[in-house]
């Protein structure tokens, strides 16, 4: 008897899996995309669908695309441990408008969070907290602290 696309998928992601170190969130996203190709592969087999399209934007939140040991582009699709300046220039996109058009803060790191959390731990290991504080509160002071007047004297010639 023929496998089912679901058991189908099942069994590749299972392979995958025991090879591969995955999350569930990894698992879930794995299993979707699996089943959706094979879905896809069947509507093209049976002549139902004339054409694969790999351009499609992937079908993920904004939130969800921001993954523990990854990130997915939510241009192309692709899975990358950080979105680089240069990839997102493929899309004729900087890192701020990839920002704003998908709704993420504007401070929102563009990585994975493992590698967000590596950076700062590794701040914080240097110091980097404290020397901003105190760079912080110097610029502070400098422009809360009102300005000497200087006063120009003239000299007089004796003659």
């Amino acid at each position: 008897m023929a496998k089912s696309l679901v058991e189908m998928a099942a069994d590749i992601v299972q392979a995958q899996g025991s090879t591969k170190d995955m999350s569930l969130e990894e698992m879930q996203s794995a299993l979707q995309k699996t089943f959706e190709t094979l879905q896809k592969l069947q509507n093209i087999e049976s002549g139902e669908a004339t054409e694969v399209t790999s351009t499609d934007a992937p079908k993920i939140s904004p939130q969800k695309s921001i993954l523990k040991n990854k990130i997915i582009c939510l241009e192309c699709g692709q899975e990358f441990k950080m979105l680089s300046t240069k990839h997102l220039r493929s899309h004729d996109l900087t890192p701020r408008e990839y920002r704003v058009k998908y709704g993420f803060s504007l401070r929102q790191p563009l990585c994975a969070k493992s590698l967000s959390e590596k950076r700062k731990k590794s701040g914080k290991e240097r110091g980097i907290p404290d020397a901003l504080k105190k760079a912080i509160a110097a610029r502070k002071k400098k422009t809360t602290t009102p300005a000497k007047k200087t006063t120009t004297r003239r000299r007089t010639v004796k003659k």
